[in-house]
């Protein structure tokens, strides 16, 4: 029987989904099963040493890991990106390389606006306010604690425009914002988005959210220079890759003022070093890289990773 072995399965089902959908078709097992929450590089090549199917999110799979996996004809990855794995080599040796794409466009959507919006009502410095008893020692029925604005009639420029690009627009075009866009192909997806260029996104955003993958062309799209032709009160929102954001450039332009604020679900490092330059500033919200990880997605992800081992195996 084909041996399934889970490396870093934790962040994908910390507990409250079910692992056998994965060795199991109309209640019938056809593999045995292993999970490992986390897996140290040292560890992985004795845990997956006799296994036919690895499953992985974040665990790097390389040339010399896969030259001592004689048995290994699948690698299940429960996530987009596969640059974690030495694809070329894995080819060479045919072992099949599959990931999971758009299980999570809803929940990472929904993110970016709960991210504008904690930005823009800031409520967590409102309910903080509320905590200490501010209201309660209030003269007033109400009060704020600076000026805040609706986002219908701003601009939301979308950096990307695949399957959550499209997402995001969407709602921005429900709260009455007008969208801007670049995407590498310019297409608007017949949704009234002005495509742009990216140096017309970054001049006229009031909230730009990043949604390109990582590549070299779009690596520190923001960074020093892009930052200075932003709008002062413009915020940035990074639901996508770290790396597209040089972070140190970003810290000094919100010390600086030269954006009104950001919100970050990832960051370069992740976890970040407890002196990264953008944890603790106050114009900065920043999430652990939680924007995929709603019940939902999170049930389509395993679901997903199921029907490739089933289509192997």
């Amino acid at each position: 029987m084909d041996k399934i072995v889970v490396l870093d399965g934790h962040a994908l089902n910390p507990g409250d989904l079910d692992w056998h959908i994965l060795a199991e078709k109309n209640g019938k097992k056809f593999a045995h099963l292993t999970v490992f929450e986390r897996t140290p590089p040292h560890l992985v090549i004795e845990r997956a040493q006799n296994a036919t199917v690895i499953v992985i999110n974040k665990i790097n799979v390389t040339a010399e890991i896969l030259h001592q996996l004689p048995l290994l004809k699948l690698i299940a990855i429960t996530a987009t990106g596969t640059n974690n794995v030495d694809l070329a080599e894995a080819k060479k040796r045919g072992i099949l390389v599959k990931n999971v794409v758009g299980y999570s466009s809803k929940a990472v959507a929904q993110h970016v606006f709960a991210l504008i919006l904690a930005l823009t009502n800031k409520v967590y410095p409102h309910n903080q306010s509320v905590r200490q008893l501010d209201w309660a020692n209030s003269p007033d029925f109400s009060y704020f604690l600076s000026p805040w604005h609706e986002l219908a009639g701003q601009t939301l420029g979308i950096y990307g425009l695949g399957n959550i690009g499209q997402k995001v627009a969407e709602i921005g075009l429900a709260f009455g914002m007008k969208i801007i866009a670049y995407n590498r192909s310019a297409n608007n997806r017949n949704l009234p988005i002005q495509m742009v260029s990216p140096e017309q996104l970054l001049q006229n955003s009031d909230v730009l959210s990043l949604h390109a993958p990582l590549t070299p062309q779009t690596q520190f799209f923001i960074r020093k220079e892009s930052l200075l032709s932003m709008k002062s009160t413009a915020l940035l929102i990074n639901t996508a890759r770290g790396p597209l954001i040089q972070e140190s450039d970003l810290a000094q332009a919100l010390k600086k003022g030269m954006i009104a604020g950001a919100g970050l679900d990832v960051l370069s490092a992740e976890p970040p070093a407890k002196d990264h330059p953008l944890v603790g500033l106050d114009n900065c919200l920043i999430t652990p890289h939680i924007a995929w990880t709603s019940t939902e997605a999170r049930a389509l992800l395993l679901k997903r990773t199921a029907e490739n081992i089933r289509s192997v195996l």
